[in-house]
């Protein structure tokens, strides 16, 4: 277990305890990326990554790389699964806390894994609904995502089906698809 930890590569700093192991672990790195750049430059580097608590990898990559983005695409790829309840959820929270910069950000590249119909318009609904709450136009890549064919209900009780087309917020109905909760809600 303990070799899971290690590094295969030599690291451009001298930091052992690095604050994200668990993060390394379940997305291993496999390419390595140099780049030239002046002493001056790398002790720059160094500083700056020590004042934000990071080794010089992290502090790049968390420069160059955006946080919200990864975020996205990796709550999203977790909506993928089985039971996606939870991942949806999960994707709720993520999209409900971000400001409308950061939400821009995380949105501006379509997801990069293949989804059902279903729940691409089911996560194009929710990203178009937090757009609408931050004031910002919704990514392109969302009006690319054709709406169902058939209508899709959040519960299969009858009794509750005139309640979700009366109460569905209008980014699900356009896309066929009919919930009580919207973004930021938990049912």
């Amino acid at each position: 277990m303990a070799d899971q930890f290690c590094c295969q590569y030599a690291c451009i700093d001298d930091k052992a305890n690095f604050p994200y192991t668990l993060f390394v672990t379940q997305n291993p790195k496999t390419a390595q990326l140099q780049i030239r750049l002046s002493s001056a430059q790398k002790r720059a580097i160094q500083r700056a990554a020590a004042r934000a608590g990071m080794d010089m990898s992290a502090y790049v990559l968390s420069r160059v790389l955006s946080v919200p983005a990864r975020q996205f695409q990796d709550a999203v790829r977790n909506c993928g699964g089985g039971d996606s309840r939870f991942a949806l959820a999960e994707l709720n929270t993520l999209l409900s806390s971000l400001s409308a910069g950061e939400l821009r950000e995380a949105i501006a590249e379509s997801p990069t894994v293949t989804l059902t119909p279903y729940m691409s318009n089911t996560i194009a609904a929710m990203v178009e609904l937090a757009c609408a709450s931050h004031s910002i136009a919704p990514p392109a890549w969302t009006r690319d995502i054709e709406p169902l064919a058939e209508p899709a209900f959040g519960s299969a009780l009858q009794s509750v089906r005139l309640h979700l087309l009366k109460s569905s917020p209008a980014t699900f109905r356009r896309r066929n698809l009919f919930v009580d909760a919207s973004l930021g809600d938990r049912i």
